[in-house]
């Protein structure tokens, strides 16, 4: 006999809703996980954090979502399994994954284009804008009008995984071996690895700490394979 379950789960507020975990039908999402995902963020503040990042140039008057949104919005759907940009065609009107980026509005019924209503979140062209975001203050591209700072990025992460720790740890060691990054498709800076027997971009872990990743970089798959062929 199925066991149904009663108890209610309470998360953290957004703004004036309250956010729950219960069993009794309504709105279904298979992807509620994500919400301790979220629990963590409002506890260590790194998406928002990592979002400061970014310069956004672009008209406020024409924009609906802030960078740390988008930021959120790509990163959630990444540890919830969603890697392409086209599965935000989906997500975007699914209310759980709402209310992890933070929108109040967590149905779009607000949207200022009609066609927009019932999609809370950002589709896939909004995202690609800014995946498309250069290192630099500035660019005369009217489709990259986002920004990074690669320095600061950086200082996140150490400074992040500093945190962690009551006091900082005495050694950190540098490793720059390259593993294996599998890929699908023909990316750019692919190459074939006959270890591997496959096509694969090599990841390249900067710092490490006992067991802790602090900060990884993957580079182009020419420029490893031909410094490891001299």
């Amino acid at each position: 006999m199925t066991e149904c379950k009663t108890k209610q789960y309470e998360f953290h507020a957004l703004g004036n809703r309250e956010v729950v975990g219960h069993f009794d039908g309504g709105d279904i999402t298979s992807d509620a996980g994500g919400l301790l995902l979220r629990e963590v963020e409002r506890r260590t503040g790194i998406i928002r954090r990592f979002g400061a990042c970014f310069q956004d140039r672009r008209d406020p008057r024409f924009t609906e979502f802030t960078v740390e949104e988008l930021v959120a919005q790509r990163i959630y759907g990444i540890a919830l399994g969603y890697e392409d940009l086209n599965d935000h065609d989906q997500l975007r009107s699914d209310p759980a994954l709402a209310v992890m980026v933070g929108k109040e509005d967590v149905k779009g019924e607000h949207r200022r284009v009609a066609q927009d209503q019932g999609k809370a979140l950002a589709g896939k062209s909004t995202l690609n804008r800014l995946e498309l975001t250069g290192a630099g203050p500035f660019s005369t591209d009217p489709y990259k009008k986002i920004g990074r700072d690669d320095a600061q990025i950086d200082r996140l992460f150490v400074d992040h995984f500093l945190e962690s720790h009551k006091r900082p740890p005495l050694e950190i060691i540098l490793d720059v071996d390259a593993t294996d990054d599998l890929i699908h498709g023909n990316q750019e800076g692919r190459f074939y690895h006959g270890y591997y027997g496959n096509y694969l971009l090599p990841a390249f872990v900067h710092i490490l700490w006992r067991v802790s990743v602090v900060c990884a970089a993957e580079k182009s798959g020419y420029r490893w394979m031909r410094r490891h062929r001299r």
